[in-house]
């Protein structure tokens, strides 16, 4: 299982907004950040902070993406 965060990114841009901003704003790390933009998984006192900031929630900033084996329910072949 992973995730993609190209809702926020594409809400960034909709806002006129820089990632530099958003990290001010949220008051997150700029190593979280990094993270994010390798669509790694981050703390979720991260994602909160920027649904703060941004007045949205976190359906709205990513989505969950599943393996192909969890979309068989975890069964082989």
């Amino acid at each position: 299982m992973g995730v993609s965060y190209k809702k926020l990114w594409k809400m960034l841009i909709d806002r006129d907004m820089s990632k530099t901003q958003l990290i001010q704003k949220a008051r997150i790390s700029t190593n979280a950040m990094a993270h994010m933009g390798k669509n790694e998984d981050v703390r979720v006192e991260v994602l909160a902070k920027i649904c703060c900031a941004l007045n949205c929630t976190m359906n709205d900033i990513m989505d969950v993406i599943q393996d192909d084996d969890t979309n068989r329910g975890g069964q082989n072949g």
